[in-house]
């Protein structure tokens, strides 16, 4: 008995008495892990919640997606590079617009005059970059007149005048509002885009009466048709086909000329 309490004695006295100073500080570090958490989180979610720039609500109309393109551009291949430099600005964000550039979006191996052709086809809008060397292309008067042959009078045309006097510029577009390139080509850029967006917003405006036109026609036809009495109704009332052929009875069923032969009896007929 007494050696089983010299053991305990000597057990606790070997080991060293335990400490508590450790838990704040395990409580300090976790303090500070908590405190850095929030912080962290919300400085790697800030580039998730940037708000993003708001297209314009004709780029989501389905009747802009009835064509491929929103603008073909028609260019001289020397003037490849003012092309490129406003399709570019046309493209980025947040205008988007659907370019066409005749080297970049043309099938491989097609012929050109139909590939041409297809392009003005599947745009909305037309840009010309009129300049001399878009005079003496044979290729872009091709391009231009299929423009004028798909709207001669439409807005869907966009001259631009690059480096050319007005007695250079075509008599078939002089009736045309042209954008001079040369002397704020910035401006110009964005001038061309708000005629597409206008372009595109009055084609939307128009489907939009088209469709309410048809749906107030489609009311009247309905009202007409529920006005008609029925077939059953008519040969109660007497009336036959043949009869309301000859005009005898009206479609309500009631009789149009009895009373003019009431009118024309003569008066000995009922002696």
């Amino acid at each position: 008995m007494f050696g089983w309490f010299r053991q305990k004695w000597l057990q606790s006295k070997r080991e060293p008495p335990i400490q508590n100073s450790s838990a704040p500080d395990d409580q300090e570090s976790l303090g500070t892990i908590k405190d850095t958490s929030p912080s962290s989180s919300s400085s790697s979610s800030s580039p998730l919640t940037s708000p993003s720039p708001s297209l314009p609500a004709v780029f989501t109309s389905p009747v802009r997606r009835t064509r491929k393109y929103d603008l073909c551009l028609c260019y001289s291949h020397a003037d490849i590079e003012v092309a490129m430099c406003m399709a570019s600005y046309l493209e980025a964000q947040p205008r988007s617009l659907r370019c066409f550039l005749w080297q970049r979006d043309d099938c491989p191996g097609g012929a050109i005059s139909t590939e041409l052709c297809r392009a003005v086809q599947s745009s909305h809008c037309q840009a010309l970059l009129i300049s001399p060397n878009f005079i003496v292309d044979e290729w872009c008067k091709y391009l231009m007149y299929q423009a004028l042959a798909e709207g001669p009078m439409s807005n869907c045309i966009i001259p631009l005048r690059l480096n050319l006097s007005f007695s250079q510029y075509p008599s078939e577009l002089r009736f045309y509002s042209s954008i001079d390139l040369a002397r704020n080509t910035e401006k110009g850029y964005e001038l061309v885009f708000k005629t597409v967006l206008k372009h595109l917003d009055d084609m939307i405006k128009k489907a939009q009466e088209t469709h309410g036109n048809i749906d107030s026609s489609n009311n009247i036809l309905k009202g007409a048709s529920c006005s008609q009495p029925k077939n059953s109704e008519l040969l109660e009332s007497g009336c036959s086909p043949q009869r309301l052929a000859r005009g005898e009875y009206t479609l309500d069923g009631t009789q149009e000329i009895q009373h003019f032969e009431d009118c024309c009896k003569s008066p000995f007929e009922n002696d």
